[in-house]
């Protein structure tokens, strides 16, 4: 799961039209309806209720905006590089927000937090239906009692119908890049290379200091769930199953839905970690 190298310097740049205050309004929203409440407005004896772990965090754009909004935040990454640019959005907004460089299939707290976020397709990066398990049991472990956990997966549809054996590509001012998506249907994991094209300024062979494009590649795997295996997995490790939501239209989950949030709750701790 070694991703987001090279590409974590310029994933803001190139993530710039995803709706994050969109997305923080929701889970906002979603947050106070099943009952974890910022610190300002908690009890004096909730307090560990109100604090929540953004797990997958990246580059720290939405661990931001839950901080700005009164929450105690975690964020939890494996990548160094993306939590580098985490640490310096922190050091600008001058947010008290605790940054942990771990796997979630591995992570590890020092107590229980009252709500837990996953999104932006990061349950997706785990390719196996144990690793979803493993990390789902890790979570209730970590969840106050009655905690929830609000995470989002793509769909089978999305990476076979939608985007599957698909090109992107765009090109910036300041940088390019070339998104070829491979989707194979028997193993349900798609493959995505992309490759990155970043203007900078360097000593080049000739005499004349100039700009040129540096070029560096990553390969991403992800895999596609069905609302059927995440119910399952949910209820496997432990968890209450709470609802499903179609993330595009925060209605009812159809066959054609591409994102999926899913609402799970604490349901007693049997799980230990070893």
């Amino acid at each position: 799961m070694e991703t987001y190298t090279d590409f974590a310097g310029v994933y803001d740049t190139l993530m710039d039209d995803t709706p994050y205050e969109e997305w923080a309004a929701y889970l906002l929203e979603l947050l106070g309806a099943y009952g974890v409440a910022a610190p300002k407005t908690a009890q004096a004896d909730a307090a560990e209720r109100s604090i929540v772990v953004d797990l997958g965090c990246g580059t720290g754009t939405l661990t931001e905006l839950l901080a700005e909004a009164g929450y105690d935040m975690i964020g939890i990454d494996n990548s160094q590089e993306m939590l580098n640019i985490a640490l310096a959005k922190r050091e600008k907004s001058g947010k008290d927000i605790l940054y942990l460089l771990q796997d979630m299939r591995e992570f590890e707290l020092y107590g229980t937090t009252g709500a837990i976020i996953c999104v932006c397709d990061s349950m997706n990066y785990l390719l196996e239906e144990n690793e979803i398990e493993q990390t789902l049991r890790l979570v209730n472990n970590y969840l106050y009692p009655g905690g929830v956990f609000i995470f989002d997966f793509n769909t089978v549809y999305k990476y076979e119908i939608v985007i599957g054996d698909a090109t992107i590509a765009e090109n910036r001012e300041d940088c390019s890049f070339i998104w070829e998506n491979y989707y194979d249907s028997d193993s349900g994991i798609n493959e995505y290379d992309l490759t990155v094209f970043v203007r900078t300024t360097e000593h080049g062979d000739t005499k004349e200091d100039g700009e040129i494009f540096r070029r560096f590649s990553e390969t991403h795997y992800q895999r596609g769930y069905t609302l059927d295996t995440i119910r399952a997995l949910v209820e496997k490790a432990g968890m209450e199953f709470v609802k499903a939501i179609d993330a595009d239209t925060h209605g009812e989950v159809w066959e054609e839905s591409e994102r999926i949030y899913v609402i799970a709750r604490e349901c007693g701790k049997e799980y230990v970690n070893e």
